[in-house]
């Protein structure tokens, strides 16, 4: 009897399993269809951008003749639907495609991706645990005065751009205290001149997180702290810190993942304007050159690769939410 009823557990928990492995796979491809639309809207938005792409690969002095062959060469003179279609085809065989200056975009992305990652890995990984001591401090420890204290800094942070955080620690460390290096400079390989360089670019990214997640972290803990059971361990004498970590945290963690999951999309979006106001040699600034160059195909790459990673992050998070509460939503 024991044996059937093992049978049927099994099989029960292979189904649920299998029940939550589609359901995590048609959210992962319900969210590829809609990066394919944002897609088709950035490669219209920069095709639509005012100037010519092929006149600003040949240069101002460029003849009509010129410009008309080099709009041949490139497509530009077919319409952007035609143009977006068969870009999408080479993207699914690992295709890029080309730059309005005949460079392969596969090749710059893989020369300024592993940068960006840098930059953006080390914010993540410094934000995390920021927001989580922060926020469990706020939400258990915190007097009255630094919970207002507390409230007023992350809302700030949160508030204002990064590119203004980012001048502000130019004129702070750079300026005045002539600590950091206030702009990034490349050496002839390629390489940076000094990896304290990173600093002020991380710093600057990781600041609007830490805001943003302490809050989030301060609302899912105070929420599970007026649990019932959780009110009678504290009414029990057992520790705040005690049953934050063991009853209130893990409870927290699926928000808490998907607050991280979200933030790793909004960093990369944020290493756009960082890494242009730092001149720092990574995907931002290359789509920033390519937007001004009014080159689609670049741009719509970069924001391809930026998309599929934002999509696998937060399908990572409804894993963990999965795994933790058993429920895909």
């Amino acid at each position: 009897m024991a044996r059937v009823l093992d049978r049927h557990v099994d099989a029960d928990l292979r189904t649920t399993r299998a029940a939550w492995a589609g359901a995590l796979c048609r959210r992962f491809l319900g969210r590829l269809v809609l990066l394919v639309g944002v897609l088709a809207v950035v490669f219209a938005a920069v095709d639509l951008l005012p100037g010519s792409a092929a006149k600003g690969a040949l240069g101002a002095n460029a003849t009509a003749e010129a410009i008309d062959a080099k709009n041949a060469e490139l497509g530009l003179d077919q319409a952007w639907p035609v143009r977006f279609v068969r870009w999408i085809g080479g993207l699914l065989t690992g295709d890029l495609g080309t730059t309005v200056r005949g460079q392969r975009v596969g090749d710059l992305v893989s020369a300024a991706l592993p940068e960006t990652m840098i930059v953006v890995g080390v914010a993540l990984l410094i934000t995390v645990p920021c927001s989580i001591a922060v926020g469990m401090w706020w939400a258990t420890r915190a007097m009255p005065r630094s919970r207002r204290l507390v409230d007023a800094v992350t809302t700030v942070s949160i508030a204002v751009p990064e590119f203004v955080i980012a001048t502000v620690l130019i004129v702070v460390f750079a300026l005045l205290l002539d600590a950091l290096p206030a702009v990034t400079i490349v050496a002839a390989d390629g390489t940076l001149g000094s990896p304290d360089m990173r600093i002020l670019p991380i710093v600057a990214l990781a600041i609007p997180q830490i805001g943003w997640n302490s809050r989030v972290v301060h609302a899912a803990v105070s929420d599970h702290l007026r649990d019932p059971h959780v009110t009678q361990a504290l009414l029990d004498g057992v520790s705040h810190v005690r049953v934050t970590v063991r009853h209130v945290l893990p409870v927290a963690l699926p928000t808490i993942a998907a607050a991280a999951a979200t933030s790793t999309g909004m960093l990369v979006g944020g290493a756009v304007v960082v890494e242009t106001v730092f001149n720092h040699p990574g995907i931002g600034s290359l789509l920033s050159s390519a937007v001004t160059a009014k080159d689609s195909v670049t741009t719509t790459a970069i924001v391809a690769l930026v998309g599929i990673l934002i999509a696998v992050v937060l399908t990572a998070s409804d894993a963990v939410r999965v795994a933790i509460t058993g429920r895909v939503s």
